[in-house]
């Protein structure tokens, strides 16, 4: 919700090469009008959300041909862009299950003159999985080793780990485990106005009130069953004010402080089952807040908690690069294996969007 993440990457057999990446952000009264659009009770005419649609498909593609002109890349060295779009709301739930993605693919075929592949989630929806994670499989492909076990963990605004077994280019299992800088960001924003907690510092001055924290961990989502996956209609600030309800005394460096926990508790339980000498790879933005990794730390002792740069792959961009490698698999006609149902199961992920001859 901040900007467009934007990599140019190469895609080997068995190996990613980024050649560049930048993130562009969104200019100010469009992210305001995007926050507004993700709120729970927003209700966006047709005009709102096709305009909203529109221009953001423009960020993207402007993103796209900022990070070539950087590169001195040309565009036809380019086979195509995968987007993931910005998400607005994800409703995984039957009996009509859906996840609204905006920025237009035909926009950002047409501006950078490249095909452009999207709309990745609702094939996977519509045979009945959660449509997210996606990225699972490509952190087996990238990430998984010989002879160890690791986790991938995804610190965005919503946090999802991939299990990956030794050996093995398919995860074991990838789902959304709640809160990551979603919840620390909404109150960093409503109490203090500013985008978010910088190095985690104001939760650091904060102390973890356990009630609230128990009654946060209390929420049904935590003890659903894998696959799952959920988003920011979730987990908002209203999420936040109707446990506040009846804490009127608490500081708010003292919330601040328990949602940091949140996001570190809710990821450990439920890795709780999992392989507990695996190494867990942080990537994200979340992998920044130095509060939120040493907390982490703590609380898994026996793993090794390291970002992906140790692994040659920015943090910032992993995501970016998922995308891109979807987006290969797509324009390959190869299939990607899923961990979104109770069966991983193979599909042909998104759509392809060709640019005039």
């Amino acid at each position: 919700m901040d900007g467009v993440d934007a990599a140019l990457v190469e895609i080997g057999t068995n190996r990613l090469t980024t050649f560049a990446s930048a993130t562009t952000h969104y200019p100010p009264a469009l992210r305001a009008r995007l926050l507004d659009a993700i709120a729970p009770a927003a209700r966006l005419t047709l005009h709102d959300w096709a305009t909203l649609h529109i221009e953001v498909g423009e960020q993207f593609a402007a993103a796209a041909i900022a990070l070539l002109d950087t590169a001195q890349i040309p565009a036809d060295a380019v086979t195509a862009v995968g987007s993931h779009g910005q998400t607005l709301r994800h409703h995984p739930q039957p009996p009509h299950p859906y996840s609204v993605q905006i920025g237009d693919a035909a926009t950002i075929a047409a501006r950078t003159g490249r095909p452009t592949v999207a709309d990745f989630r609702s094939i996977d929806l519509a045979y009945g999985g959660q449509g997210a994670p996606l990225v699972p499989p490509f952190h087996a492909w990238c990430f998984q080793d010989p002879v160890t076990p690791r986790v991938l963990l995804n610190l965005g605004g919503i946090a999802n780990v991939s299990l990956l077994a030794p050996g093995s280019t398919a995860a074991l299992a990838g789902f959304d485990t709640g809160p990551g800088n979603c919840l620390m960001d909404d109150w960093t924003r409503h109490a203090r106005g500013e985008p978010f907690d910088r190095d985690g510092d104001w939760a650091a001055s904060g102390s973890v009130d356990p009630a609230l924290l128990g009654d946060m961990l209390g929420d049904a989502y935590f003890g659903a069953a894998i696959p799952k996956s959920t988003g920011r209609e979730y987990f908002n600030l209203e999420f936040i004010r109707r446990h506040l309800d009846g804490r009127p005394s608490l500081r708010s460096q003292d919330v601040q402080a328990t949602l940091c926990a949140l996001t570190v508790e809710s990821i450990a339980i439920a890795l709780d089952e999992s392989e507990p000498a695996a190494s867990l790879i942080v990537c994200g933005g979340g992998v920044h807040n130095r509060r939120l990794m040493t907390l982490l730390g703590e609380r898994l002792p026996t793993r090794r908690v390291v970002s992906s740069e140790a692994f040659g792959v920015d943090p910032d961009y992993v995501e970016a690069a998922a995308f891109a490698w979807l987006a290969e698999r797509r324009m390959s006609g190869l299939p990607v294996m899923l961990t979104t149902s109770r069966e991983p199961r193979p599909l042909h992920l998104g759509a392809v969007y060709l640019p005039r001859p």
